[in-house]
């Protein structure tokens, strides 16, 4: 009897410690698994024509607004100047047809005087019908040629609207062949180089913003009640040892669609077969995350 309770002495101690052991395996689980990311941009030409200059070059911090590239724009000035030239001459036969109208008006005006004098004359008899009848006719043609002016102004009017329309896009389309950085960010790959034909929608470079990089981890559907967007979560990475840096992050989003479990992640539960992905955004200023790197998530509280 003394020697069972012996063994029973010995034995709780040790079965103490693999309880807690276990506790604490419990306790350090991450509840998430996943790789870090970044939102990359890709700036493409929006001209066709020769990359006379690209600055830019791998691993290199742009601001934005910086001009980062410049495609040749020379025909397009030539096609410019024709048209503004054409505009011009166009524009300079407006006063040349104001000018006629009002000659065909005044001399309208005149023959209606004769139309009033050489009725009363036709009336008392000191001239012919046939006088009167040619002057009402040449009237008539005189009507005819202010009609025929007046047309002109609408229709030159229309085509100065469509130079200017014609004129405004060309000029767009010079502002854009100076290509400039959208973002503050890193270059991660540059795709051209200078001397290059390029045509529109030609990628030039892709660049991201490192400072603010975001884990896309996958939960299970019985993690979901626990998450909410804004959420504050503890995010681990690797240090020397797995999991041994850790970093707040902020539940920016979650998926509304389940998707099968990535070949490379591995979940808490090794039976979830359906999972949700979710993203976690983390302050990057200090440098110390990189696309691609493992992650994981804890919940607070938990």
């Amino acid at each position: 009897m003394k020697q069972h309770t012996f063994i029973a002495k010995a034995t709780l101690p040790a079965l103490l410690i693999a309880i807690g052991l276990a506790g604490c395996a419990d306790r350090g689980a991450s509840d998430a698994y996943g790789n870090f990311e970044s939102t990359e941009v890709v700036v493409s030409s929006e001209t066709p024509g020769r990359i006379l200059e690209l600055n830019v070059e791998e691993g290199e911090q742009l601001k934005a607004g910086a001009v980062t590239a410049l495609v040749d724009t020379t025909q397009l000035h030539f096609s410019l100047m024709q048209l503004e030239a054409e505009r011009k001459a166009l524009a300079a036969r407006m006063p040349t047809i104001v000018a006629e109208s009002a000659v065909y008006r005044q001399k309208l005006k005149n023959l209606d005087h004769d139309v009033e004098r050489y009725t009363r004359l036709v009336a008392d008899g000191a001239a012919p019908a046939k006088q009167l009848e040619d002057i009402q006719n040449e009237v008539k043609v005189v009507r005819r040629q202010i009609r025929s002016v007046n047309s002109k102004n609408p229709e030159i009017t229309q085509q100065l609207a469509s130079m200017d329309a014609r004129i405004g896009q060309l000029r767009d389309q010079i502002s854009r062949s100076t290509v400039k950085s959208p973002i503050d960010g890193t270059v991660l790959a540059k795709y051209a180089e200078p001397g290059e034909l390029v045509p529109y929608g030609k990628p030039l470079y892709r660049i991201a913003d490192l400072d603010t990089m975001y884990l896309r981890a996958y939960v299970g559907a019985g993690q979901l009640s626990s998450l909410r967007i804004g959420q504050k979560v503890e995010v681990l990475f690797d240090g020397r040892k797995p999991a041994e840096k850790s970093l707040e992050g902020t539940l920016t989003w979650i998926s509304s669609k389940a998707e099968f479990t990535p070949k490379i992640i591995q979940t808490r539960e090794d039976r979830i077969n359906m999972v949700y992905a979710v993203k976690i955004l983390v302050d990057n200023s200090d440098g110390l995350l990189k696309i691609g790197m493992p992650g994981e998530i804890r919940l607070k509280g938990r």
